[in-house]
């Protein structure tokens, strides 16, 4: 079996999969912001399952990571620092440990499930941060497998602030007062429509993705605010820069948990 292990900035969800890739079973706990106590957490979490039958685990996490040492650097809205986190998963679960950025392994995912439809696919994760993966041909660029879009610097209300402090999810419930699912007034999506979409029009104007994938605790609620998020979009259209389309994640809670799952796949497969 594999084990994807989903850290977050507010919660941690643990999916174990069969070889074949059916979810055996799901976890999840809030993220202690401290790092010691996440590990007893994940540990107590894990306890159940018989480590000796996991290949490999594939581990996600919202920030910055030295792939060589499996250290994740800085994890945004953790205070986490230079953490050993391949180390010390690795202690826990007895099995080896792939370490990759959450919403690159979102955007892993859900570009595998495109296949054959389109070879270049931005991710766009909007949850309690915001984070982006580009994916070509079924793989994580390389050369922006350390992007932190969420940290651009956008005018809004009259101020250059980073695009999460006020797109987020955590922003979203800060100014409206509410988690996404709890909104319903159009006119509170039509102005979260518009602060997403001062982000996503400088992704497109650089990258020029075929298409976009919108995922995330946010990204969850697409529906609710696609059309005034498409009619912003159109407003700033060129010929230079085509507005692609732009589809709601198929697993948009669950998208890093199967990008750990192909990681670790890819990695291990015939580990045992």
């Amino acid at each position: 079996m594999y084990l994807g292990v989903d850290i977050g900035g507010t919660k941690t969800l643990v999916m174990l999969f069969s070889k074949t890739g059916e979810v055996v079973s799901r976890t999840k706990f809030a993220t202690p912001p401290d790092y010691a106590d996440f590990l007893h957490v994940l540990a107590k979490a894990v306890a159940k399952i018989p480590t000796n039958s996991i290949v490999a685990a594939g581990v996600a996490l919202p920030g910055k990571i030295d792939r060589k040492h499996g250290v994740g650097i800085a994890c945004g809205n953790l205070p986490w620092r230079h953490v050993p986190i391949d180390i010390d998963i690795t202690d826990i679960l007895h099995c080896p440990v792939v370490v990759e950025n959450d919403a690159k392994l979102a955007g892993l995912s859900e570009a595998i499930q495109l296949k054959g439809k389109y070879e270049r696919v931005l991710y766009v994760t909007i949850s309690t941060g915001i984070g982006v993966g580009l994916i070509i041909n079924q793989a994580i660029d390389p050369g922006l497998a350390d992007a932190e879009a969420g940290h651009m610097m956008i005018e809004n209300a009259g101020a250059l602030q980073p695009w999460e402090d006020f797109a987020s999810g955590h922003a979203i419930v800060r100014d409206f007062g509410a988690r996404a699912e709890a909104i319903s007034d159009p006119g509170a999506w039509r102005a979260i429509a518009h602060r997403i979409a001062l982000g996503l029009i400088n992704l497109i104007a650089v990258i020029q993705p075929e298409v976009i994938v919108v995922g995330g605790g946010v990204g969850a609620h697409f529906e609710k605010f696609r059309e005034p998020l498409m009619r912003e979009l159109h407003t700033y259209e060129t010929p230079l820069v085509p507005i692609p389309p732009i589809v709601q994640a198929n697993r948009p809670e669950e998208a890093v948990a199967y990008g750990c799952l192909e990681v670790a796949k890819e990695a291990y497969a015939t580990h045992r």
